[in-house]
């Protein structure tokens, strides 16, 4: 493969703590009691529908879901680069790659509005992880997030690749489904915002990881 592209958080950087750290806040405003990492940890990767669901019980068809969304996100807009910390093993593969002349991205569903700040805030080196990137697409960069596979198809013309030359690593199904929609390979990541739940060896991905490292093996 000659490009491997990315999700954001659960895949290369762990986001959960500010995440939950904005829950926990607008759970507070409303006379909650707070939720602990591990229980917000399996649901990072969901966005504001998954945390919203956890701290509330509440989906976007409820009347004051909209309501709820902006004050979570307004909440989160005060703390998304608090603490976001490359997950372990992605600094040295990433490192990797480069040596290798394997070309990488970033797409992720994250508004971006928050995705370059905080790919910026993340260090990966004498670099940011933001710098480092040969591309960030955002969730909002297209009419269709993923599971659509547009922004997939975008971070392919931005790199100059073809979708059957790429590999696409996330830690949710949708990522699968984007990645195979695409026309890519597709990786989950393990190590990732997997729930108990969760089924990822019947997400249909061509292959699961453990660790960044051994992505490294399926490479040429």
């Amino acid at each position: 493969m000659s490009v491997v592209l990315f999700d954001l958080d659960g895949t290369l950087v762990d986001t959960a703590h500010d995440l939950g750290l904005a829950l926990n806040m607008q759970l507070a405003r409303h006379g909650k009691p707070a939720l602990s990492h591990d229980d917000i940890w399996p649901v990072a990767s969901h966005g504001t529908r998954g945390l919203l669901a956890l701290g509330f019980a509440i989906t976007p068809a409820d009347s004051h879901y909209e309501a709820m969304q902006l004050e979570y996100l307004a909440l989160y807009q005060s703390v998304f680069t608090n603490n976001p910390l490359l997950l372990p093993g992605i600094a040295l593969l990433l490192e990797a790659l480069d040596v290798r002349g394997i070309q990488w991205g970033i797409v992720t569903n994250k508004p971006r509005r928050f995705s370059v700040d905080l790919t910026k805030a993340v260090q990966l080196g004498h670099q940011t992880l933001y710098a480092r990137s040969a591309c960030l697409l955002c969730g909002d960069d297209a009419t269709q997030p993923k599971p659509a596979p547009d922004t997939l198809l975008m971070a392919c013309a931005a790199m100059n690749s073809q979708p059957s030359a790429c590999i696409y690593v996330g830690d949710a199904e949708r990522d699968v489904e984007a990645g195979r929609s695409a026309g890519m390979k597709t990786v989950v990541a393990l190590f990732g915002y997997i729930a108990e739940t969760d089924k990822p060896r019947e997400w249909g991905a061509d292959i699961l990881i453990h660790s960044p490292h051994e992505l490294l093996s399926y490479l040429s």
